[in-house]
């Protein structure tokens, strides 16, 4: 409970554009490997130490300042086509990848298929919300779609709860920064058109 809510607290401080989301993450991270190991389930042990390897990596993205925008906030915009089928990809592959192992090692999950595809999607909105990308968002909206119905029928009901608030931030979220990348667009053409102001006629 502690794990997902501070999870739930740190997918707020990434739509704030806020560092902080960063290290609520390690911590969720942290929190959620002590009760999995508490529980023999080696399994999400390993995924969250994943987690907490990517949540590491976005943290020094954010602190050395490569994803600021000109007024000291976190740049954001939209992937490239590139990017996109990179993420698109590399989410496919690790899905099929994840999924074959946790079907192959059962103590692993106890659905493999959808247990691997909200992991690599986590993985993959992490990622992309490290890099700025708006798509971050639609990544959490897809986990999402699948993980409110699995934590549900799975008995987990705290999880089902916090997935449902999940989605709402994600929708209020994804406006966020959907406006906030036109806003960056917008400025940068601005400021890319030459200072016609004196010019000869």
């Amino acid at each position: 409970m502690v794990g997902n809510t501070v999870g739930l607290i740190a997918l707020a401080l990434g739509w704030r554009r806020s560092i902080w989301t960063w290290p609520a993450q390690f911590l969720s991270g942290v929190i959620l490997v002590g009760a999995y190991a508490s529980a023999h389930l080696s399994g999400g042990v390993g995924k969250q130490l994943l987690v907490i390897g990517v949540a590491l990596w976005g943290w020094r993205l954010w602190t050395n300042g490569k994803q600021q925008a000109q007024d000291g906030s976190i740049a954001v915009r939209f992937a490239t086509w590139k990017e996109r089928g990179v993420l698109l990809g590399g989410t496919a592959v690790g899905t099929l990848a994840v999924g074959a192992l946790f079907a192959a090692v059962p103590d692993l999950s106890w659905n493999p298929w959808p247990d691997a595809y909200i992991f690599v999607g986590t993985l993959a909105a992490m990622v992309a919300q490290a890099r700025g990308l708006v798509e971050f968002w639609f990544a959490w909206l897809l986990v999402d779609m699948v993980g409110v119905p699995l934590a549900f029928s799975s008995g987990l009901a705290f999880s089902g709860l916090v997935y449902v608030i999940y989605l709402a931030l994600v929708l209020w979220g994804m406006r966020d920064w959907w406006l906030r990348s036109r806003t960056v667009s917008s400025q940068a053409s601005q400021a890319s058109q030459p200072d016609m102001e004196g010019a000869p006629a």
